[in-house]
């Protein structure tokens, strides 16, 4: 008789502990809508108050855009807001393309100039030059106005027309260049070539629509041209578009390979990504240069041929964002880049920083503790790890510039050189046949000597530092006479470090002659010849042995 009152207890129990459940997750559920609700509404009445009683007028707009980026900023450096304003530029971004007339511009001083114009573009066409100074666009003055500010108006739908009033080199009055603007699309490989008779180079700049079959088309070429070995050049690539660096990987891993994997919160957005074609080759000897500025795709496309041993990778550890970004659309046109996953290389290590404070200046990977840093293999067995950013086979320290080569680019005296150059010399020998002679070199020094050229070294900025502490410590006193010798000893010589570093300058100086007259292709073809790591590169590929030793080394740990 007391068994059903006990199993009407029991039924009880099993009713109410789902209940309670239920009830638990409602409660989780309206709490956090409720969260939201009441912080919208607590700044939506501070916006009111704020706009109606501060004391100074408010820019609305701009105080809801600082609101929003400072609410993106304190989850990741790549969730981003993007005004309609911005819509443009972030286009630009992703396929490479723009409404515009083609040309690169930078600030001199006060003033705007063309740096580059694109070749075969509007702005070439029109007969712009590197080197002309922008004075007006459409009869606005450009006094006081940055780049952001001018490449703004110089942008535009193709097929309309701007009028830029500029003043050049040699001409003694400003004159009007009417030029009608295009659709633009920049090239993601800028150059390719032969560096030997069995070596070929492609450099890729960035992953937009359609990247990879540029560099597959040039790979082509060179095949065509008897090149057997390959460096792929990535340095710098910020990256781009994930579907670019699939297709870019599956040039050279079998059909069928993992290449990535991204995992994030909605799992319905979890992907796997594989070789889906016929690789164009997965046996030709592959070298990949990467540096601290090689960043997402790039990571991934160097990641992918590290982890299945298809090729070495030579330069500076790489970026670390292993972390994708998803579009979505908000109201007047307006966007948001938000992080929506992680990627995954094939030996299964994500190579995102693992925090965002442990960077370098340039954003880049800083020191990680062995402790935080996972242990992981490539196909081949060879030890790689995460922690962020890709390790490369063989680590080649980038070169420091001199400080007076460096502060003669930053000060634009190669730039001012090269456009003085270039209207008093119609003509130019090809690349491979132009060089910085004595006499050339004579010339730029004498041309130096006339204008306001110094600099300071970092040894004087640290003496000069610890006088000014010495000082405040009253301290100096003491030390004035060691401080002066000391001084005297360090303190440079521009007549004597032009001759230390004469290589330096003369390279840098060539380079941006070069390109007055064969634009970016002439430039990096330049650049190349004195390039330590593709030295670095053509050493390894043209030693066969010492690149299987490289793609088969599997050490002990």
């Amino acid at each position: 008789m007391k068994f059903p009152c006990l199993f009407k207890k029991f039924r009880a129990i099993a009713i109410v502990i789902p209940l309670a459940l239920l009830s638990l997750l409602t409660s989780s559920y309206v709490d956090s809508y409720f969260e939201i609700s009441k912080n919208l509404d607590i700044f939506v009445t501070l916006f009111k108050e704020l706009n109606l009683y501060y004391v100074d007028e408010t820019q609305p707009g701009k105080l809801v855009e600082n609101g929003i980026d400072g609410m993106l900023q304190s989850l990741d450096p790549y969730t981003t807001y993007i005004p309609e304003t911005d819509i443009e530029d972030y286009r630009f971004m992703t396929t490479g393309q723009y409404g515009g007339i083609g040309a690169l511009i930078r600030k001199k001083d006060s003033l705007v100039v063309v740096a580059e114009p694109y070749e075969n573009f509007p702005a070439q066409k029109s007969g712009l030059l590197a080197g002309d100074v922008i004075l007006e666009v459409n009869g606005k003055s450009t006094e006081g106005k940055s780049t952001g500010d001018i490449s703004k108006v110089l942008k535009g739908q193709p097929n309309t027309e701007v009028k830029i009033r500029v003043q050049r080199f040699g001409v003694d009055k400003p004159f009007d260049v009417t030029v009608v603007r295009e659709e633009i699309q920049i090239k993601s490989v800028p150059y390719s070539g032969m560096l030997n008779s069995e070596v070929g180079y492609v450099n890729l700049s960035s992953f937009t629509d359609n990247c990879s079959a540029e560099v597959k088309e040039a790979i082509v070429e060179l095949k065509k041209q008897g090149m057997t070995k390959l460096v792929l050049d990535l340095r710098g690539n910020p990256g781009g578009l994930l579907k670019e660096a699939v297709l870019l990987s599956n040039l050279f891993v079998p059909k069928g390979e993992m290449i990535v994997s991204t995992k994030g919160k909605v799992k319905d957005w979890n992907k796997d990504y594989k070789a889906t074609e016929v690789p164009l080759d997965k046996d030709m000897p592959l070298a990949v240069l990467v540096n601290r500025g090689s960043a997402s795709a790039s990571e991934i496309v160097s990641g992918v041929i590290q982890d299945l041993d298809r090729g070495v990778i030579i330069g500076q550890r790489t970026f670390g964002k292993g972390l994708v970004q998803t579009t979505r659309p908000l109201s007047y046109n307006s966007q948001l880049k938000v992080t929506t996953a992680k990627y995954y290389i094939p030996s299964g290590r994500c190579i995102q920083a693992l925090d965002y404070s442990n960077r370098n200046e340039d954003g880049s990977v800083g020191k990680v503790p062995d402790s935080l840093i996972t242990l992981y293999h490539t196909k081949a067995g060879r030890m790689v790890y995460d922690g962020g950013g890709i390790n490369p086979d063989v680590e080649n320290e980038p070169i420091q510039l001199s400080e007076i080569a460096f502060n003669l680019g930053l000060k634009m005296h190669y730039f001012d050189f090269a456009t003085e150059y270039y209207h008093t010399h119609k003509e130019l020998p090809a690349v491979s046949d132009f060089n910085i002679d004595e006499a050339l070199f004579t010339e730029f020094k004498t041309w130096l000597a006339k204008k306001e050229f110094d600099y300071s070294t970092d040894s004087e900025r640290v003496l000069k530092t610890l006088k000014e502490v010495a000082e405040e410590e009253k301290y100096f006193a003491r030390i004035e006479a060691e401080y002066t010798a000391l001084e005297n000893q360090i303190k440079h010589n521009k007549t004597k470090d032009m001759e230390e570093f004469k290589s330096e300058v003369k390279d840098l100086l060539r380079g941006e002659i070069i390109s007055r007259y064969y634009h970016q292709k002439g430039r990096i073809q330049a650049m190349l010849e004195e390039d330590h790591d593709v030295k670095k590169a053509l050493e390894i590929l043209a030693n066969k042995t010492e690149y299987d030793r490289i793609l088969s080394d599997i050490s002990a740990d």
